[in-house]
């Protein structure tokens, strides 16, 4: 479909996009189907660091780069925190990805109610099931074939 015909403008996305696998291309490919301009957050290593509690495999500026060469993606930016209302400020999207494992969470219920009131539309996207990066990480460490 072309660009004119996309419901938003801009769209954007962000995660860790560590050990970078076919769910996070789903992600963003789904994304970019919706709208013309595809910002795509990384979280920083010291922002994962605090919630998962663990750096990742792979640092931040690479994941930046390879997050940046992927078809689809306008722009990428390292993010220093998580907080949506701060993230529009910065770069005014008209829409919200993410993965629809998170539909129904406190936390992102009230991201919708907060970026409703600015006019921002949260759309969950359909997770990719049989793959993540922890279950990625565990097989490296336990010698599992991927």
């Amino acid at each position: 479909m072309p660009d004119t015909e996309k419901k938003y403008k801009i769209g954007y996305t962000d995660g860790v996009y560590d050990l970078f696998h076919v769910g996070h291309l789903n992600m963003i490919q789904r994304a970019k189907q919706s709208c013309e301009y595809l910002i795509v957050g990384v979280h920083g290593d010291d922002v994962v660091e605090e919630y998962k509690h663990h750096r990742p495999i792979i640092n931040e500026n690479d994941r930046r780069r390879i997050m940046e060469s992927i078809k689809g993606v306008d722009r990428a930016e390292i993010n220093r925190f998580r907080d949506k209302l701060k993230l529009w400020e910065l770069y005014h999207f008209d829409v919200v990805f993410i993965g629809d494992d998170w539909k129904g969470t406190q936390r992102w219920n009230n991201f919708e109610k907060i970026l409703a009131g600015i006019g921002v539309d949260v759309v969950y996207v359909p997770y990719t099931k049989g793959i993540s990066t922890t279950e990625i990480r565990e097989r490296i460490v336990s010698g599992d074939s991927l």
